[in-house]
């Protein structure tokens, strides 16, 4: 029963108990006497059913009242305790990214001061080759790593001075045989001459035209050797060339008289040039008799020319600057 309808049915009795107490009229009071007797009776026992039953209902509302109110209060103690797991777990999750992330801080400052380190050990590597490479061209060598061996007799030299000596001998021999032949032809005497005298196969007393054919055989024979000392000479010079260009790493032609150009085998096009002039006679150590003439390369080594040329003074170490730098652009690409 609700409570609103226990309110209606007290509301109810107590208007008839009201008007059951009122004072009536002493006629009827005696017909009704015994009736009111009764009616009091019930109405009694039904106010005190009531009044129990309303006391039995407000206990009952009072104590679902206050199991709702236990259930609420549990309901939010699991509420802020799941809020407090929550906050705890995310607090802890926050904790251990700001660790990661003050890891990663630390090892990204390892890796550039690693970097710093290689960079600045690489710009020493590199200052200290270049020194290694300009007191290699200024002659200079390690005696514990180079063994310089000096030859009492040079093979080279004995060679180069015999086969002086012979185109000498060959140049006379064929100046000789050409004034012969213009005396023979002539109708002229011929004179000897003390190689003539010593020469068994050499006789005047034969036919102008024999003699002439000899002569010629003869020329022949010396022009042909000629022309090999001429190969002998071409194939000498190709491989100086060839030496010069892997050790130096400039290929060296002859343009013009006095002029050289200079091509790097790290070049990156086919016009990237340096022309050289030679304006004087060479002393030994001096750059001053060779000049860098302007061509569209050189333009671009504005920096090179003035501290290696005009500054320092240096034909070699300018171009040691120059295929470092070529050599550099390549690699870095």
């Amino acid at each position: 029963m609700d409570l609103e309808d226990d309110t209606t049915i007290l509301t109810t009795l107590k208007s008839f108990n009201s008007f059951i107490s009122r004072p009536e009229h002493p006629q009827r009071l005696s017909e009704h006497s015994a009736g009111s007797g009764i009616l009091q009776s019930q109405y009694k026992r039904s106010m005190e059913l009531l009044e129990a039953a309303e006391r039995v209902h407000s206990k009952n509302r009072y104590l679902q009242l206050d199991q709702e109110k236990k259930q609420m209060e549990l309901s939010h103690k699991r509420a802020r305790f799941e809020l407090e797991k929550a906050a705890s777990d995310s607090a802890r999750d926050l904790e251990h990214e700001v660790d990661r992330n003050q890891e990663l801080l630390t090892q990204i400052k390892k890796l550039e001061e690693r970097a710093e380190e290689r960079q600045r050990l690489e710009e020493q590597n590199n200052i200290l080759e270049m020194r290694l490479e300009r007191h290699n061209l200024q002659g200079d060598y390690d005696p514990v790593k180079t063994r310089v061996l000096h030859l009492k007799v040079n093979p080279t030299a004995i060679a180069k001075q015999e086969r002086q000596q012979e185109v000498e001998a060959l140049r006379q021999e064929v100046t000789r045989l050409r004034d012969l032949v213009r005396s023979l032809q002539s109708g002229g005497a011929v004179g000897h001459s003390q190689d003539d005298t010593h020469n068994p196969s050499f006789s005047l007393s034969l036919a102008p035209s024999k003699e002439v054919l000899d002569l010629r055989k003869q020329m022949e024979s010396s022009e042909l050797r000629n022309q090999r000392l001429k190969e002998v000479f071409q194939r000498k010079i190709q491989e100086f060339r060839t030496v010069c260009y892997v050790l130096t790493g400039y290929q060296i032609d002859i343009t013009t008289e006095n002029q050289y150009r200079l091509t790097s085998v790290y070049a990156e096009h086919m016009d990237d040039s340096l022309l050289f002039k030679k304006s004087g006679p060479a002393g030994p150590g001096s750059n001053g008799s060779m000049q860098l003439m302007e061509t569209e390369f050189s333009k671009t080594l504005g920096e090179m020319v003035a501290l290696h040329l005009h500054h320092q003074k240096s034909i070699p170490a300018f171009l040691s600057a120059v295929t470092l730098d070529l050599f550099s652009r390549q690699t870095t690409v």
